[in-house]
């Protein structure tokens, strides 16, 4: 604040705008409302104030706006990490039945659904695996149960897994957890299920992570009968690298592995992060499918399982959907709705999830936190000229089976770094304010102090003003009041004639008496009252 310009400011209330001008320390207005008479140099100081308050308040608004639309922007860095968590690995084979764990009674239950069999075609079918015809006797069971089809029939890792290695350390089958996609059984790696220790490395580079030979049991294939969607014509198996927290999506994203071949996979992991709402679209507190199920026919939403991913997401949203629609679930969906018998795989559950993922009906924001990993693959052929005859003795197999059915798989970390992609806010509210006190000090000279020092000046004038008018006017007819009837004459003629106070009489005369009276108590008698109101009838002596 500036100090008062002399006595005249001092006598001058504080609402007096000349007195604030004087005082603030917005620069301008001590020459626009300053002491003097109105002049070309007052008038120049007015309009450059205005048109700095008005610069002011525009480029206010426009960094306002500029907040509002929320931009966001992305970096991309790079980490070292001394260890790094390994990635759980899904493996499926492509072919997701045995031929010689089939039965009669699967092809009359499942035979149709799965390999659109007719029922006259199954002994022919039954020829083609090498089995004989069902018997006139045969008899079907009275229900059929689709997860134990795929548990009973699935191929098992104890069978395909011919060598594992985990950073040159033995494992087994007991290390891979088992679990059903829409592939059949698969099994996983390092999956952290039931509270399991998670595997870390500490290098980078082949030898450091994991080493597995597998054989794909090609003898085991099921005959391609019909061209449809479901038939596979490759051999192989799926693989997918994924978090521990998001189930495999392998039918999907699953890259592919071929026999004869040694393929070697490095990985990199990058760590997404995005922004909520407004900045962004991402969840992490609930699952949102965002699919309302019909009001005829309410069904639970599925319990979110923290944390919150994408492929879990959609994965709950589709088993949300067959569940409304066709009143079970497919053997690979979780949940506790039953799981769906043949014909409703072949009459519901297949065509529903073909519609909705034309419809696109699910809409899974991005998850705020996730990882996944980066790969890039190179191969070689297995097994050499020098190798196979060695190979077979090891294996117990011909080398023509070797070259068809055993294939070689090495998961690494290119490196012990991990990207980092994380949006962040374009423009924080610290920014926000930074621009405006930068606006405030360039156009106007003022801080936040300054608009205290105006606030503050409001409420002197608020007080001075409006509460002062109202407190005068009340002091004023509280005064009068009080005067009037407080006289002793007036009070014995009130009494006789028996009116209120606000009844009496009023005149300009009646102050003069009242004055005098206060001196000379006499003076007030009736015949004096009488000839200040000579008008006045109802006072009589």
């Amino acid at each position: 604040m500036k100090p008062t310009s002399g006595p005249e400011e001092a006598q001058r209330p504080a609402s007096d705008i000349r007195v604030f001008a004087s005082k603030c320390s917005m620069h301008g207005l001590g020459h626009v409302f300053g002491p003097g008479s109105l002049s070309l140099r007052r008038g120049m100081w007015a309009v450059a104030v205005v048109l700095s308050v008005a610069t002011f308040l525009y480029q206010v608004a426009e960094r306002v706006r500029y907040y509002r639309e929320f931009h966001h922007q992305t970096a991309l860095d790079e980490r070292e990490s001394h260890r790094l968590v390994f990635p759980a690995v899904t493996l499926c084979n492509i072919n997701p039945l045995r031929r010689s764990r089939l039965t009669p009674n699967d092809l009359h239950w499942a035979g149709s659904a799965l390999l659109g069999l007719d029922p006259a075609e199954h002994p022919a079918f039954l020829r083609a695996l090498g089995r004989p015809p069902a018997p006139p006797s045969f008899m079907p069971s009275p229900t059929f149960d689709m997860a134990q089809l795929y548990a009973r029939a699935g191929h098992s890792l104890d069978d395909m897994l011919l060598d594992c290695r985990f950073r040159g350390e033995p494992c087994g089958p007991e290390n891979f957890t088992t679990i059903f996609t829409r592939m059949g059984k698969c099994y996983t790696f390092n999956s952290g299920a039931d509270g399991a220790e998670l595997l870390t490395t500490t290098r980078g580079g082949t030898g450091n992570g994991l080493d597995i030979m597998l054989d794909v049991q090609q003898e085991e294939y099921l005959p391609v009968w019909r061209d449809n969607e479901e038939t596979p014509f490759e051999v192989g198996i799926r693989v997918q690298i994924h978090s521990q927290e998001e189930p495999p999506i392998i039918d999907q994203l699953g890259l592919g592995v071929s026999p004869g071949y040694q393929t070697f996979v490095s990985c990199q992991q990058q760590q997404l992060s995005f922004l909520p709402p407004p900045w962004g679209d991402c969840s992490s507190a609930s699952l949102n499918p965002n699919y309302e199920p019909e009001p005829s026919d309410p069904i639970g939403s599925p319990s979110p399982s923290p944390p919150y991913t994408l492929m879990g997401c959609r994965l709950a949203c589709e088993t949300r959907y067959v569940a409304r629609k066709c009143g079970c679930r497919m053997m690979y969906m979780p949940g506790d709705t039953p799981v769906c018998s043949p014909q409703q795989y072949k009459n519901c559950a297949h065509p529903a999830i073909d519609a909705m993922l034309r419809k696109d009906s699910c809409a899974c924001p991005n998850p705020c936190a996730s990882t996944r990993y980066a790969k890039e693959l190179s191969m070689v052929r297995i097994p050499s000229r020098a190798a196979a005859r060695f190979l077979a003795r090891k294996l117990n197999r011909s080398e023509a089976y070797i070259a068809e059915n055993v294939l070689a798989l090495d998961i690494f970390f290119e490196a012990l770094n991990y990207e980092t992609v994380e949006q962040k806010k374009a423009y924080e509210m610290s920014e926000l304010l930074g621009d405006i006190g930068g606006q405030m000090g360039l156009f106007i000279g003022a801080s936040l102090l300054t608009i205290l020092e105006i606030l503050d000046y409001l409420c002197e004038v608020f007080r001075d003003k409006v509460l002062g008018y109202f407190w005068n006017r009340r002091h004023s007819q509280r005064h009068s009041s009080t005067n009037l009837t407080s006289h002793p004459s007036l009070c014995r003629h009130q009494d006789s004639l028996r009116l209120p106070p606000h009844l009496l009489p009023c005149h300009t005369a009646l102050g003069l008496l009242f004055v005098s009276s206060e001196t000379h108590p006499d003076i007030l008698d009736m015949p004096s009252l009488h000839v200040a109101f000579p008008s006045s009838p109802q006072i009589k002596s």
